[in-house]
This record gives C-alpha cells, sequence and structure tokens, in this order.
C-alpha cells in the first residue's frame, strides 16, 4: 500500500470547489482546506505508487482551478 500527501496550491477564491472534486476522487482518503503555502492538504492511498501519482498528476491537477501540485510519498 502507498500513501501520499498532495498539496495542491488553487487559483484565488477556488480553494472550496477545488476540495469539493478532490473529495469526490477514489483513493482520497482526506482531503482539507488549510492555511499557509498551500491551500488544500489531500491524502491519498493505492496500491502502487502508479495510483497514487495518476490522482495526483491527472485527476487533481487537471482540475478547474488547480494552479500548482506537490506529492509527497510516505515512506513509514
Amino acid at each position: 500500500m502507498v500513501h501520499a500527501f498532495i498539496m495542491v496550491k488553487t487559483a484565488a477564491g477556488r480553494s472550496e470547489d477545488v476540495l469539493a472534486g478532490v473529495r469526490e476522487l477514489d483513493r482520497i482518503s482526506e482531503a482539507h482546506v488549510v492555511a499557509g503555502e498551500f491551500d488544500v492538504i489531500v491524502e491519498a492511498d493505492g496500491d502502487e505508487v502508479y495510483d497514487v501519482l495518476q490522482v495526483s498528476s491527472s485527476d487533481i491537477s487537471g482540475m478547474n482551478g488547480v494552479a500548482d501540485t506537490k506529492t509527497y510519498m510516505a515512506i513509514d
């Protein structure tokens, strides 16, 4: 099992819309709007690294209102 944290920067005023869209995706275990460098933090799980990267690089990055993402794979 692969667990990852995906940090999402959104366009101004789009955090809630992005959050709603992210929460509908498969493989998402948690997602929250946060204050700080990023606007939304997402936790994703997959059987393989590819599964998590698919969610990050295609599903989330391709959403309307998403400006940038950074994905961090858990190693513990």
